[in-house]
């Protein structure tokens, strides 16, 4: 397949077999309506030939080619399949929009330091796993790990002791190997309902780019756990603008890793 896309990659190939599409040609047609020479006409040809597009027939002196209809055919199911697959995941190409939406309309009125201070905001989900099995996930690192990250980031240090006063840190990566890294500190306990905690997101040079002062709250539901999240943010600075900006679209996601985290968990427990 990657052979056939390669090969029709190339204007004169494609335009050859545009010509082939309507009737077998030969060699000094294909050139003549194509404004090739024909040595370059014949290697293309060969090349199609190589690739199962065409077919050659010897008729005499004369060399006739045909297209083969079995390789496009196999080229358009795949393309459908990807059409499909896009269609299907178009939910992220919307989630990308929002978010250079999002950093458009925060850089407009990021016009100095502080320029977000203030701000709150609140999630809540209901969760299909009792209170025990959602406190277990944030507060145990592997668990906090399986679930705490943006889409195609990879944890490489998370954690949330719960105490007051234990370290709460989130440490990510991105593909290229670009890390992204939270600190901060518990300041509030009681387990399995309530957990506060800080985390300060430091720049390249491990100075802080804004604060955010998170609530956690869970409560038992008949259908699980019903929890809530609120942070408000502090210390901001103009460079935070894109993680900002983020910041609604970013834990709808992450809560979305949550809430499978935790079916998965009580599926298996079950």
């Amino acid at each position: 397949m990657e052979q056939i896309a390669a090969v029709l990659g190339d204007g004169a190939r494609w335009r050859l077999v545009e010509l082939l599409a309507e009737r077998p040609r030969s060699v000094g047609e294909l050139a003549e309506l194509t404004g090739l020479r024909q040595p370059q006409t014949t290697k293309h040809l060969q090349t199609l030939a190589k690739a199962g597009l065409v077919t050659v027939f010897p008729l005499g002196q004369r060399r006739v080619y045909a297209l083969e209809t079995e390789p496009l055919q196999l080229l358009v199911r795949r393309l459908n399949e990807l059409v499909d697959t896009t269609v299907a995941h178009s939910g992220e190409r919307d989630v990308i929009a929002r978010y250079r939406a999002a950093i458009e309309a925060e850089t407009a009125i990021a016009d100095s330091d502080r320029w977000a201070d203030g701000r709150v905001f609140s999630f809540e989900r209901l969760l299909p796993a009792p209170v025990d099995v959602v406190w277990q996930h944030w507060t145990d690192p592997a668990l906090l790990a399986s679930w705490w990250a943006p889409p195609s980031m990879k944890v490489v240090d998370c954690g949330i002791e719960p105490t007051v006063g234990g370290r709460s840190v989130l440490e990510y990566a991105d593909a290229a190997g670009r890390r992204y890294r939270s600190e901060g500190t518990v300041h509030a306990v009681r387990e399995p309902e309530q957990l506060g905690f800080t985390l300060s997101v430091l720049d390249a040079e491990s100075a802080i780019s804004f604060s955010s002062d998170y609530a956690l709250t869970l409560a038992a539901d008949p259908r699980g756990t019903r929890l809530r999240l609120d942070l408000r943010i502090t210390e901001t600075t103009v460079e935070a603008v894109p993680y900002i900006a983020g910041i609604g679209t970013g834990w709808g996601q992450v809560l979305d890793h949550l809430d499978a985290a935790v079916s998965s968990a009580t599926t298996t427990k079950d």
